[in-house]
């Protein structure tokens, strides 16, 4: 690991170490492995990201060259240090920028009508990609999130899913399962999206509720289908587990001291992120007492958790640079994890193989007992645990529904949880993602459509219809009102009661948007629901504030 004294820790000095980095020395199984941009154009990827030729750092790694990487590179340094040299210039005659799909539906929709309209407008077909390009082909057509978001997503796309499955379009789920099972084929596991910059981590598991989403209306036949790729999935998830000692940690397994076995995210590289190479050449500058390849992979594994970024993973709950994302068995991927073995064992049930079932069965128990034991906390909520310290996180974050969301969490504790995450976190406007305002995305005031929808489910899981009613409509509150104001459909919100689409993060506010899509026609079809049946429940707490 490259530790470097802080009078060295200048911008070029860091460039250099991020350049001169060896890639992972493991990435699992796959044998077809394509290189991201920076590992192919290497000094010139490094020059065109440090000039910030294009304003979004993720242009670059998307355009397609127009002749061989090699020939590039050579025209390159035969060109670079002659006399009026523009490297623009350069990039604009070799490279073909990625395609600009702006989003321009016709006037007047009613919310619905505008969704039923964007989801052929969002949808791809990319079975082949352009020689060169990052882009990796996927042999079914596929949901984008929209915007500089040019490529489909992994967890974002169970949350489009539940939109197209109301929508009818029970075919495109099919075809967007297929696409991920051809992924864990060829790469081992579902890679953050379909770009080769992308290959060295996942995001949250969600194959498996997606297979399940399937199998609500076509029988648990399709468990049985997708079941070899949701085993090699966990496989992937739980790579060199068996030879963790206690206290130890490999990949994205973590064995805690008492020999209970959980998940952390990760990430296979530790340099600069393509898509965010400068911003991560800076944070790195920011935390001089850290080596940089510590806080580069820090940074991507918290690209892996969908959070990036948010106080959850701070070492101090206010600043990015104090990024200790590895060092955190986060309480989301948990249950998710649990989620994936049961519907393993599920499909080991529908293969008939009762071997199989009963391991799967006995791994989802396991775990749902290290969750209760491990990642409860005593002021009544599920949280974090930091397997370095050896000691929960304080933080109150919309990650603590998801125990409830997969039915792993005890009665008690689910009522507990419910009560907490009303109290902290229920808003004029939906359900904030955390307590803390940093300036993150994934902080307070912005609240998340995926996150709505997880906590609605936890709370009729759990006996609190009336909660999530309120969650529903709150959220739904705000969508409307920034949809009648701005025409829009974004990926994030204001719910602290001053309205408007959400901030932060490290690019401008996207509009599309897959997964708010999806949740918003779930919301409303449960709303009429509720308005037809009204469901028997407690009302909300009284919240001290």
């Amino acid at each position: 690991m490259t530790r470097l004294p802080p009078a060295a820790r200048t911008l070029p000095a860091l460039l250099a170490v991020a350049l001169a980095l060896p890639a992972a020395a493991q990435r699992g199984p796959a044998q077809d492995v394509p290189a991201a941009p920076d590992k192919v154009y290497g000094e010139l990827f490094v020059a065109v990201q440090t000039a910030r030729v294009h304003a979004d750092q993720k242009a670059f790694v998307d355009a397609t060259p127009k002749a061989d990487p090699a020939t590039i590179l050579a025209d390159w340094r035969a060109q670079r240090d002659q006399p009026g040299f523009s490297l623009a210039a350069f990039v604009d005659a070799h490279f073909t920028p990625p395609a600009e799909t702006p989003v321009n539906p016709p006037a007047g929709q009613g919310l619905r009508e505008r969704i039923a309209w964007l989801w052929p407008a969002l949808t791809r077909r990319t079975p082949d990609v352009p020689p060169g390009s990052s882009l990796l082909p996927l042999p079914r057509p596929y949901v984008v999130p929209g915007g500089r978001f040019r490529e489909g997503y992994y967890w974002d796309s169970w949350f489009t899913m539940l939109g197209l499955q109301a929508s009818g379009r029970e075919d495109l789920v099919d075809d967007m399962i297929a696409n991920f099972a051809s992924e864990i084929d060829r790469f081992g596991h579902v890679p953050n999206g379909n770009r080769s910059y992308y290959l060295s981590r996942s995001q949250p598991p969600f194959f498996a509720p997606m297979v399940e989403l399937a199998a609500a209306t076509e029988g648990d036949a399709v468990l049985a289908k997708w079941l070899p790729q949701m085993r090699k999935e966990h496989a992937y998830w739980m790579r060199g587990a068996d030879a963790l000692e206690p206290g130890q940690a490999a990949f994205n397994a973590v064995r805690l001291p008492d020999g209970a076995l959980l998940n952390r995210w990760w990430d296979d590289e530790d340099t600069p992120r393509p898509e965010s190479w400068l911003q991560d050449v800076q944070t790195a500058k920011a935390a001089p007492d850290r080596p940089p390849a510590e806080v580069w992979r820090d940074l991507r594994a918290a690209a892996e958790s969908g959070w990036d970024f948010s106080s959850r993973w701070f070492g101090d709950g206010r600043t990015l640079a104090t990024i200790r994302t590895t060092a955190i068995v986060p309480v989301d991927l948990n249950a998710l994890m649990v989620e994936l073995e049961r519907a393993i064992a599920r499909g080991c049930r529908a293969a008939a193989d009762k071997a199989c079932a009963t391991q799967f069965d006995g791994l989802a128990r396991r775990r749902t007992t290290a969750i209760e034991q491990h990642l409860w906390h005593p002021g009544g909520y599920y949280a974090d645990y930091d397997w370095r310290l050896r000691k929960l996180r304080d933080a109150k974050t919309a990650a603590m529904l998801y125990p409830l969301f997969v039915g792993a969490a005890s009665p008690d504790h689910a009522a507990r949880t419910l009560r907490s995450a009303e109290c902290a976190l229920l808003q004029q406007g939906g359900l904030a993602t955390t307590t803390a305002r940093t300036g993150q995305q994934w902080d307070a005031p912005n609240g998340w459509a995926p996150l709505q929808w997880i906590a609605d489910q936890a709370a009729r899981r759990y006996g609190r219809p009336a909660l999530a009613q309120a969650i529903d409509a709150r959220f739904l509150a705000s969508v409307e009102k920034v949809y009648a104001g701005e025409h829009k459909l974004v990926e994030k919100y204001v719910v602290d009661g001053s309205g408007g689409a959400g901030g932060g993060g490290e690019y401008p506010l996207q509009d599309g948007f897959g997964w708010t899509n999806g949740v918003v026609l779930r919301m409303l079809a449960l709303r009429e629901q509720d308005r037809a049946r009204p469901a028997p429940g407690d009302g909300l707490t009284r919240c001290a504030r």
